[in-house]
C-alpha cells in the first residue's frame, strides 16, 4: 500500500456529534435506492463540489534507513481554500454503469428528495482483497450535513457485512477534510498512506493520500 509506511496517529478532530431531530426527520422524506441506468446521466447533475479551508499535514517523524519510519498527522489550515468542482469523472461512471447493469460486481446508490437524485455512492467489489471499496461517494452541494452520507455508507458496511468480506475501504486526499471525518465517523479506521500517489511531490502539495478500513471481526 503505496510507501508501506505505519499508520500515522489520528487527531481528535473526528470526533463528531450524533445526528439531532431534524437530520432524522429530514432523512425520513430521503429515499436511498440501488443505482439504475438512468441514474448514469442524471447523477452528473450532482453538484459534488469539495470545499475545505484545512488540511491533514503529514510530518515524518522519524525517518531512518530502510523501513525506519514513522508519521503523525495534524490538521493545518490550507495556505488557500480548495474549491474543487469534483465532477464525476469517466472511471466512476463506467464503473457505476457496469454495476448497474451486472456487469461487474458492486453496489451503487442513488438518495433522492423531491424525485430529484441528491447523493451517489459507487463501491467496487475486490475479490482478490476481499473487501468492497468506495470508488465515488458525492452529495448535492444544497443537500449536506443531514446525514445522507452516513446514511449510504452505513448501507454499505451493512451489505459487506452480508457478502461475508472482510471490510470496506476508502482513499481520501489530506486536503479533503470533510470527507476523512466522515470515514472515521463511520468507523473507519486510518490503515496507511501514501505520499506519491499522485505525483512526487503530494506532500508538499497538501494532497496525500489516506487509506481508511472498516474492517470485520
Amino acid at each position: 500500500m503505496g510507501d508501506n509506511q505505519s499508520p500515522p496517529s489520528v487527531p481528535s478532530v473526528f470526533s463528531v456529534a450524533p445526528p439531532d431531530s431534524f437530520m432524522m426527520w429530514y432523512l425520513a422524506t430521503m429515499q436511498i435506492r440501488p443505482g439504475t441506468l438512468v441514474d448514469v446521466d442524471t447523477v452528473c447533475d450532482i453538484d459534488g463540489t469539495i470545499e475545505s479551508s484545512r488540511y491533514l499535514h503529514l510530518e515524518q517523524t522519524a525517518a531512518g534507513e530502510g523501513l525506519a519510519t514513522s508519521w503523525s498527522i495534524e490538521e493545518r489550515p490550507l495556505r488557500q481554500k480548495v474549491i474543487d468542482p469534483n465532477r464525476l469523472n469517466d472511471e466512476a461512471r463506467f464503473l457505476l454503469k457496469q454495476i448497474v447493469t451486472g456487469a461487474d460486481e458492486g453496489m451503487a446508490l442513488v438518495a433522492e428528495h423531491e424525485d430529484a437524485p441528491v447523493a451517489l455512492l459507487v463501491a467496487h467489489r475486490r475479490p482478490e482483497l476481499n473487501t468492497l471499496h468506495v470508488v465515488d461517494i458525492r452529495i448535492d452541494y444544497e443537500q449536506r450535513r443531514q446525514g445522507i452520507a452516513t446514511a449510504m455508507l452505513y448501507q454499505v458496511i451493512g451489505q459487506a457485512r452480508e457478502m461475508e468480506l472482510r471490510a470496506v475501504s476508502a482513499e481520501v486526499l489530506t486536503n479533503n477534510v470533510p470527507g476523512n471525518m466522515l470515514l472515521a465517523k463511520c468507523g473507519f479506521e486510518l490503515s496507511g498512506l501514501d505520499t506519491r500517489r499522485h505525483s512526487n511531490h503530494d506532500v508538499v502539495k497538501e494532497a496525500a493520500t489516506l487509506f481508511w478500513y472498516a474492517a470485520f471481526d
